[in-house]
């Protein structure tokens, strides 16, 4: 599901950035080696100070799982500064109803082949859908993405090719970009849409958003608490127990265990108490 993040709401969704611009930092830096900046884990560059419109989309899981970053030409923007050999010599495009889109990129740790919903291509849809009818709510009527071939041939074969190219393709250190042009319009969404079979509203509101990427923090955070108590050295006072539970033989001296467990019950925390007395040893002897 899609979460539109800008300069209106992001300060509920500072979370929710940090860890796109992790996905950033991992897809263009460690996978696929551009010479991005990197810090302390996160990609982030001048174009992400100008309160851009980032299109994020969020799994069932609550996992950041892809990306967009969606810009205003009338102002600074990557093609304009950064990739301006492209347009050879030509000026750059200067339209309020034409938006710069960069920065894509998917999760494909978390994400599978084929085009299921937790799949590359699904989610890539996902993003392109949320992208478009949002620009076109905003009045947009194009979009220009710099892109690398590969990308323009994930574009062609998904129902979302460009309709024409800006400048000529230039290398750019270990790729080639190229400035593709694609229309905002109905016909072009519903063709996405019929590839991947996204037929409902992609995007959540706020509060669903948040609830949705909290309950996942919530829980990731409850299971490294549980592997980490996992990991936890024993205590001279644990040891003794385990040893006493694994020399019980019988039923009787079992409940003898737990029953000295219980009235120590203050000599330990909630979770070791917890772990004690859910050993496979007390449950093989229960009632």
């Amino acid at each position: 599901m899609i979460i539109v993040i800008d300069g209106i709401n992001q300060h509920k969704f500072k979370d929710v950035l940090d860890e796109m611009f992790k996905l950033r930092a991992r897809v263009f830096g460690d996978r696929l080696g551009w010479e991005v900046n990197i810090q302390d884990g996160r990609e982030f560059d001048q174009f992400d100070s100008l309160n851009p419109a980032h299109v994020v989309s969020i799994n069932d899981e609550g996992d950041v799982v892809g990306c967009m970053r969606l810009l205003q030409t009338t102002g600074p923007h990557m093609l304009a500064d950064v990739f301006s050999s492209i347009l050879d010599d030509e000026p750059p495009i200067r339209s309020a109803q034409v938006w710069e889109a960069t920065r894509f990129c998917v999760d494909t740790k978390r994400l599978g082949r084929g085009r299921g919903k937790n799949s590359v291509s699904y989610v890539t849809s996902e993003v392109m859908i949320g992208s478009f009818e949002y620009a076109q709510e905003a009045g947009v009527l194009d979009s220009v993405a710099v892109i690398d071939p590969v990308m323009n041939r994930v574009l062609q074969r998904s129902g979302n090719a460009p309709y024409d190219y800006v400048g000529t393709a230039k290398p750019m250190g270990k790729v080639v970009a190229m400035a593709a042009l694609m229309d905002c319009s109905d016909e072009r969404i519903q063709s996405i849409r019929e590839y991947s079979s996204i037929d409902y509203d992609v995007f959540l509101t706020d509060d669903q958003a948040l609830e949705l990427f909290n309950s996942g923090q919530q829980a990731k955070l409850a299971k490294a608490g549980a592997a980490n108590l996992d990991h936890q050295p024993l205590t001279d006072l644990e040891k003794y127990f385990v040893e006493q539970m694994h020399a019980a033989t019988t039923k009787e001296e079992v409940q003898a265990v737990l029953k000295l467990i219980e009235s120590l019950s203050d000599r330990f925390t909630p979770e070791q108490k917890t772990a004690l007395l859910q050993t496979p040893r007390a449950f093989a002897h229960e009632a």
